[in-house]
């Protein structure tokens, strides 16, 4: 099968060989990374499962980050996409989580530019990256989704 975004097959077989298993947190993505996480066969042997926390609310409610950590830093921080990664990984019981948030555009929320993203991933290594992209909401989102995947991809060849 064809990866659409390159990395995907690596992922699978290093987590298939370990043991080891991922879930995923998503504002701005709206699920786009679950669908290519679970896009090749096999991946049900180690996706756990996903949120799409597009609100506020959600993601305080099921990824229990605190409204408060949400008022001072805003959804789209370091600080909520470290939360949301870690949050979905308990909630999950899986071995590694990703959690995205950002802006995709057309225009500003909250004094944020468009392109504005955080991708954090949680585990037995954890990290952060920050994104500054241009482009369509299509090309925000997709362009999120392939440096998501790829920094996993990196993380997991340096254990």
């Amino acid at each position: 099968m064809k990866e659409e975004f390159a990395g995907l097959t690596d992922i699978l077989e290093t987590l298939i060989s370990r043991g080891e298993s991922i879930s995923v947190a998503e504002s701005l993505t709206g699920g786009g990374l679950a669908q290519a996480l679970t896009s090749l066969p096999g991946s049900s042997q180690i996706f756990r499962g996903s949120v799409t926390a597009y609100q506020n609310e959600i993601k305080s409610a099921l990824l229990q980050i605190p409204e408060e950590l949400i008022t001072e830093f805003g959804a789209v921080s370091e600080e909520v996409a470290a939360a949301m990664a870690h949050g979905i990984k308990d909630l999950m019981g899986s071995t590694w989580s990703i959690s995205t948030t950002g802006v995709a555009g057309p225009g500003p929320v909250e004094g944020v530019p468009a392109g504005t993203v955080w991708v954090a991933i949680d585990g037995p290594i954890s990290q952060t990256l920050q994104l500054e992209l241009s482009g369509t909401r299509e090309i925000v989102r997709n362009a999120t989704i392939a440096g998501a995947i790829a920094a996993f991809a990196r993380i997991l060849k340096t254990l």
